[in-house]
């Protein structure tokens, strides 16, 4: 996994600000799949639920604010669509990132639309440290912001459905969450309200897979959590840190969904440098790895490419060699399968070169995308077939390859260019090859291959469908010297 997230709310990056004139916010949104498609990323996770609110005409909560300016507003065409298609037309997936729980990043229910549903229904939100949110100890309110979220899962041709950390909210100092009226009239036999809290999340997390599921059994659904579950002081179980603790903090007990095999993947949030006392990188990685293990649960890592190079930042954020670091360790803990990088405009900015210098020690080799184990052994895509040609100008190879042979008319998502240093014979194993390209799929395909070896190359192509699953590799073809 090699992936992006674009944020949207408070026009974090995507759209860059509010009211922009649609074609300009389309053309910002290909600008950055264009982007993630040249520096190497294979998915895209954009907020596209980011307030109880929707970026895609939603029967049940209003246009979003962060696209026009004003809640309820027609931005004039359908964003989710549309970043969808583009996605998809340059071989990213998409996944789409709702935040479940927070209406508004201000207190008021009445500032909201007169039609909102949290206006419609207040007992069902709490106003705490400034935002409002839907209370997930009041079961209307679980179920509502599910069947907001199916809409868009059932209805759009997504790839994934992503959370973030936001659950219970982080704890205002002093404050705690008003939920006593949910927990008195909603208890369920709870007498502990952290226990109350924990089971109402993992109600959220639990119903939401089965749904999905049953509507899309091919999404993904995962979370992205505070990079700490516990600490060892708290749980022997927890992480050798004295961090907050999402267990406690948040009431999302992230390793038990991972044990529960509720999730396809975590992506925890560890956004911390290597030797950093309260919450080490080279600590919570291992301690990840180890949570998977045994598990259907792919890891992936969040990076906090935001902190590179950013003012107030200690040491390692700027020499321009803390993501490197992250991705050297990574590689030596098989059970983890990539990176998520937060976010679209801290990657772009890469103010100290952290990222550029983590994408050529890292990056340099094309990969395809992780294929979770429930979802292995289906039916595969016929093998391309692939004609291959030499430039005589600048010693090129151009390789034009077409889906389906056989006459099938099924389409590739992707292709995988594989290049033989020898004759690879009628039926070529891939284990003797070097992956040079993965490309967009479609019908049919052109790649150049720059920089080809001299002498004779030979060439096959294998077909990847949207859940990265491989055809048998094409009939080998090859360039003369």
């Amino acid at each position: 996994m090699r992936g992006l997230w674009i944020a949207s709310v408070v026009n974090i990056d995507w759209p860059t600000r509010t009211g922009l004139d649609p074609a300009v916010q389309r053309a910002e949104f290909v600008q950055l799949a264009d982007y993630a498609l040249a520096t190497g990323f294979n998915a895209l996770f954009v907020q596209i639920r980011p307030t109880a609110d929707a970026f895609w005409p939603s029967p049940h909560e209003p246009w979003s604010q962060w696209l026009s300016g004003s809640q309820g507003k027609d931005p004039g065409y359908d964003p989710l669509a549309f970043m969808v298609e583009t996605a998809h037309a340059r071989g990213l997936a998409f996944h789409a990132w709702f935040n479940p729980y927070r209406v508004s990043m201000q207190p008021d229910v009445s500032a909201l639309v007169p039609d909102h549903p949290a206006r419609i229904n207040p007992e069902w939100t709490v106003s705490y440290g400034g935002k409002l949110y839907y209370n997930p100890g009041v079961p209307a309110a679980r179920r509502f912001c599910q069947t907001a979220m199916l809409d868009a899962i059932t209805r759009y041709d997504i790839d994934g459905v992503h959370f973030d950390d936001y659950f219970y909210p982080y704890p205002v100092p002093g404050t705690d969450f008003p939920d006593e009226d949910a927990f008195r009239n909603h208890a369920d036999g709870f007498t502990d309200k952290a226990a109350w809290r924990r089971h109402n999340v993992d109600l959220m997390v639990r119903e939401m897979r089965d749904a999905i599921r049953a509507a899309r059994p091919n999404v993904l659904f995962g979370i992205s959590p505070f990079g700490v579950w516990r600490n060892a002081a708290t749980d022997p179980r927890g992480s050798n840190t004295t961090a907050f603790q999402s267990y406690d903090g948040l009431h999302a007990d992230t390793r038990g969904w991972v044990q529960q095999g509720w999730l396809d993947y975590i992506a925890p949030q560890v956004y911390w440098h290597i030797g950093l006392t309260v919450a080490d990188y080279a600590v919570l990685a291992p301690w990840w790895a180890e949570a998977v293990r045994g598990t259907d649960t792919e890891l992936w890592i969040g990076q906090a490419v935001y902190k590179s190079g950013a003012a107030g930042q200690p040491a390692p954020w700027q020499d321009g060699k803390e993501l490197t670091r992250h991705l050297t360790l990574n590689a030596t803990l098989p059970e983890i399968g990539g990176d998520l990088f937060f976010s679209a405009k801290d990657v772009r900015a890469d103010r100290v070169g952290d990222f550029t210098t983590m994408r050529l020690a890292h990056w340099r080799q094309p990969v395809l995308g992780p294929l979770p184990a429930r979802l292995e052994g289906r039916p595969l895509l016929p093998r391309p077939t692939v004609d291959v040609r030499r430039t005589s100008t600048d010693g090129s190879t151009t390789l034009h390859v077409t889906a389906g042979a056989h006459g099938s008319i099924s389409t590739p998502f992707r292709y995988a260019i594989y290049r033989f240093s020898g004759k690879p014979g009628k039926r070529p194993d891939i284990a003797t090859a070097t992956l040079v390209a993965v490309i967009p799929g479609g019908l049919r395909a052109t790649h150049v291959d720059s920089n080809p070896p001299t002498g004779e190359s030979w060439y096959a192509v294998s077909s990847v469908d949207r859940l990265q699953r491989e055809s048998k590799l094409s009939r080998p073809a090859h360039r003369s010297a």
